[in-house]
Order: structure tokens, then C-alpha cells, then sequence
């Protein structure tokens, strides 16, 4: 199994969209939880790390060092 690897402020594409039609979320904050922000409507989302893997399609692009 592939390790999914992510960090502040990327903005990742997940499994389900968000009821405003987009599935692109930005992620911002890391630790145990996971906060993430819908780029569509701006609406935010915490979850625990173990969901937002499974959840998590893919990065889309990578935040800037």
C-alpha cells in the first residue's frame, strides 16, 4: 500500500464532493485531527488523521516551501 503524503496548505481532492459541488479542499491543520477547508464555499471539516487518509484521493497541488 502506497504511504499518501500531505502537508499544510496543500490542496487536496477527496472521494466524495462536498454538498456546494467542488472536491477540492485545503488543508489547514495537521496533527492527530485534521482540519480541512472547502475551496468552493469555504466551509471547514475536522477529522481524525486515519479518516482523512482513507478519505483522501489525492494532492493536487503542493504548498509552496
Amino acid at each position: 500500500m502506497e504511504q499518501k503524503t500531505f502537508q499544510l496548505n496543500d490542496i487536496v481532492e477527496m472521494k466524495k464532493q462536498h454538498p456546494c459541488g467542488t472536491n477540492r479542499w485545503k488543508i489547514i491543520r495537521l496533527g492527530a485531527d485534521i482540519r480541512i477547508k472547502c475551496m468552493g464555499c469555504s466551509h471547514s471539516v475536522m477529522m481524525p488523521r486515519k479518516e482523512f487518509v482513507r478519505k483522501m484521493r489525492k494532492v493536487i497541488e503542493t504548498a509552496e516551501s
